[in-house]
């Protein structure tokens, strides 16, 4: 693949690494990692595959055990020398990845970042499923959300408010507090909703299982997840799933003749 891409060195790309399969980066985030000068990345959450194709001689960060400020700290320094720096997230910039904090102090440093999106476990699980999350006069909307644990989550996005609506609702970072997960969930939805736990989506050890709302909490537990899993209550997931008007064969659509 030619590399036609102009990476800017004295500049910061905040990538998406993608859930964990390292075929799902996007080619613009290859590009960039084939020819950036220093990558510093959450090490544990991205596979070391990706890593694989950086130059041989790019300075490579762990940055698990470095705090907010250090992590800034580098990329201002790096940046100062005329480097080209990623910062490599897992999933998506856009979603629960404290993205926004480092945006504010690089602008706030005078640092000119551009931000690559990745794929989200969201989209890697559905794929998986084979499902789609809106599934027309069934659902139409997607809830990302996360429980209160230590990151507190406001008030008017309580779980059970959001249950309400009985949309595809995609629970990250709750296994710890799955209990109360679903009690919130069961005040809404049916106990025999089926809902799918997926762990470790896009890494070898990735498992799917989908259960019954009121089993959640018992296979999470018998599974010993405690991190990096993700739920997906939907009625899409639901065997009796509509089906797409488009594609329907009563659908007279604008490019298929009525008159067979």
């Amino acid at each position: 693949m030619k590399n036609n891409l102009d990476i800017v060195p004295s500049a910061v790309y905040i990538v998406g690494a993608g859930p964990g399969d390292p075929d799902l980066l996007t080619v613009k985030a290859q590009k960039l990692l084939a020819v950036a000068d220093v990558i510093l990345f959450a090490d544990s959450l991205i596979p070391e595959e990706i890593l694989h194709l950086c130059r041989p001689d790019a300075e490579i960060i762990p940055t698990a055990n470095k705090t907010l400020e250090e992590i800034i700290g580098l990329m201002v320094e790096r940046v100062r020398s005329h480097k080209s720096i990623i910062r490599l997230h897992s999933g998506d910039p856009s979603l629960y990845s404290a993205v926004h904090e480092q945006m504010q102090l690089l602008a706030e440093a005078n640092i000119p970042f551009e931000v690559i999106p990745g794929i989200s476990a969201f989209q890697a699980a559905a794929a998986k499923l084979k499902i789609e999350l809106t599934v027309p006069g069934l659902v139409q909307t997607i809830i990302l959300t996360r429980i209160s644990g230590r990151t507190q989550v406001p008030p008017t996005e309580e779980l059970a408010t959001l249950a309400a609506h009985q949309a595809s609702l995609c629970l990250y970072l709750s296994a710890r507090h799955i209990e109360n997960a679903q009690g919130k969930l069961l005040e809404h939805y049916p106990a025999e909703t089926p809902i799918a736990i997926c762990y470790r989506i896009g890494w070898p050890d990735e498992k799917i299982m989908v259960v019954p709302l009121n089993q959640m909490a018992n296979f999470t537990h018998e599974e010993n997840l405690v991190r990096t899993t993700l739920y997906l209550i939907s009625p899409a997931l639901s065997p009796a799933k509509g089906r797409s008007r488009l594609y329907h064969p009563e659908h007279n659509h604008i490019f298929r003749s009525s008159h067979h």
